[in-house]
Order: structure tokens, then sequence, then C-alpha cells
């Protein structure tokens, strides 16, 4: 059965997806039956790829001793609704932009506003580090206090490479039973890079995956399985490379 394999290479990971070929057939195969997708199915695989998009950008653009910080808000100054957390987001991102230009640096971000239950809100944010971030976002944030941890290889959020950070900036009351609503973004200039993509004519076992010298397998990265839009086989993993 022919096969495509996509490859994307980050600079301590290599994300793998491989799915069917629709264009070539698959003898000796059977197909299973497509399903429609239902609405709540929609509403999962727009989540999964919200996290995977956001996974991939972590990889690409954050490093160790970057930040992942928490933007709190004192009650009185808690926003209204949605609409006015995202000002106070788009308000404080500019100020922060403008703080890193005078420093010569390029600010980059990921955001999620977040509403509990109880209507607490609070703001997680990811930044790329300056000598003078802890101060900046200390200095500008104005609704409540601002709780920094830095991305070390100890931490829980670098675990599996931003894979545990990526899920958690993107929560949402369909992965969080606690949040009343969520609101993911990011800065522009997140680019993910282009993967590389081959044609295969066989589908491989996975006890026949490559790793290169230097990375091993994350097994928790590990999906196998039928794709239940297309009915075809699909696999997916990650290399991660060994530190040192």
């Amino acid at each position: 059965m022919a096969y495509r394999k996509t490859t994307y290479k980050f600079p301590n990971a290599i994300e793998i997806d491989e799915y069917h070929d629709g264009r070539y057939g698959a003898p000796g195969m059977r197909r299973s039956a497509r399903k429609k997708p239902t609405p709540e199915a929609m509403a999962r695989k727009n989540q999964y790829m919200k996290t995977v998009k956001c996974r991939r950008k972590l990889r690409a653009y954050f490093r160790q001793n970057d930040y992942f910080s928490t933007l709190t808000y004192e009650r009185q100054n808690r926003p209204a609704d949605m609409a006015a957390a995202k000002e106070d987001l788009r308000r404080f991102i500019r100020q922060v932009r403008a703080a890193y230009m005078r420093y010569g640096c390029e600010l980059r971000w990921i955001a999620n506003i977040e509403c509990g239950t109880k209507g607490a809100w609070h703001i997680h944010i990811v930044i790329n580090r300056m000598s003078e971030t802890d101060i900046v976002l200390a200095r500008l944030w104005k609704k409540g206090k601002v709780v920094s941890q830095l991305l070390n290889n100890s931490g829980p959020f670098r675990e599996g490479e931003f894979r545990r950070l990526a899920a958690y900036i993107t929560k949402s009351p369909l992965t969080d039973n606690r949040l009343r609503e969520s609101s993911y973004s990011c800065s522009r200039n997140l680019t993910i890079p282009e993967p590389e993509k081959k044609l295969y004519r066989r589908w491989k076992t996975w006890h026949e995956i490559k790793v290169p010298d230097g990375y091993y397998l994350d097994k928790d990265s590990f999906f196998e399985g039928i794709n239940p839009l297309t009915g075809w086989p699909c696999r997916s993993y990650t290399l991660l490379r060994l530190r040192c």
C-alpha cells in the first residue's frame, strides 16, 4: 500500500506522520468504513490540530530558559467578558513588544486566556527570554501578579520536548472541565517550517522505524491506528534528541 510520509525537523525533535496516499490502491488491504464526522468529533479534531501546531511552534522557536508565565487578575480587575480579556492581552503584548524593540530583540509569544467555572481569570503565556524579561513583564502587567518559571530541563513543561506544555497552553473546556471558556493565540512570526514529504510503496510495521544516532523514540508520542475520517491506517511518532 502506498503511503505518504511527512517529516518535521526541529532543533531537538523530529516529528513523523505517515498516512495512506489516496491516489493509489491498497492491494491486499481492506479499507475500513468511513464515518461522517459528528460536530463533537470535529471539535475534538480541531482541538487536536491546535495542540499539534502549538507544539511545533514551541519546538521551532523556543528554547531552554525561555519563560512560561502566568498573568493573574486581582478580583477588582477581572475583565467583564472574553472580549475585554483579549483587549487586556492585546494592549499588554503591544507594550512588551515595544520594550523588546528598545533592547533590540524580536518578541515571540504563545498565550491562552482562561476563565474558570468560578469566574477567575488568568493568562498563560510562553515568551522568548531576554535579559530583562521578568522585569518588563512585572512592570507592564498592572491587573495583578506575574508568576514566571524558566523552561529548563528539570521543569515539567520540557517533558517530551514541549509536548506537555503544548497540551497545557491549548486547554479549553473540551479538555478541562474546570474551564468555562478559553482563547488561544500567538504572535505572527511563528511560521511552522515546511516538512519533508516522501512517497513509499509499502506500509512498514512500527518495528521497522529507524532511529538516527543521537535520538530516541518518544514512546508516549507513538500512535498507530485507523483514521476514522478516511478509513485508512495512519501513524505518527516523535524522535527526541538525547540530552548529555
